[in-house]
């Protein structure tokens, strides 16, 4: 079984910029995608980015594109999030998941491996 592990959150002001990081350790292998979803207090949890283990390709949600950059390093099994121009809006807990499950990489219900998630707060 693998074991995921978030590091990086905190407290940044608004258009600042903070970095998160997931390693995978345990039972590792190529999943088809990993991604980093969210929940903020009183909502469901939503999808944020993914990316395509094999090629990098990355996937976005609306709100974070242009903003938000995912990348992996296969060699380190980390996967990576630069968020920059935070928002007061992007404070959530933030969750890395590993694909396990056919369906679309935008979708919870394909991962099957989440880690225990990181505070990112954003002040206005």
């Amino acid at each position: 079984q693998v074991q995921l592990v978030e590091s990086g959150g905190g407290l940044v002001q608004a258009g600042g910029s903070l970095g998160l990081s997931c390693a995978a350790s345990g039972r590792t292998f190529n999943y088809y995608s990993m991604a980093w979803f969210r929940q903020a207090p009183r909502k469901e949890r939503e999808f944020v980015a993914a990316i395509i283990w094999s090629s990098g390709r990355p996937v976005y949600a609306d709100s974070v594109k242009g903003r938000f950059t995912i990348s992996r390093d296969n060699t380190k099994n980390t996967m990576y999030l630069q968020m920059n121009s935070l928002e007061p809006e992007d404070t959530a807990v933030y969750y890395c998941a590993a694909q396990t499950r056919a369906g679309s990489s935008a979708s919870e219900y394909a991962y099957g491996a989440w880690g225990q998630g990181t505070q990112v707060t954003v002040s206005s």
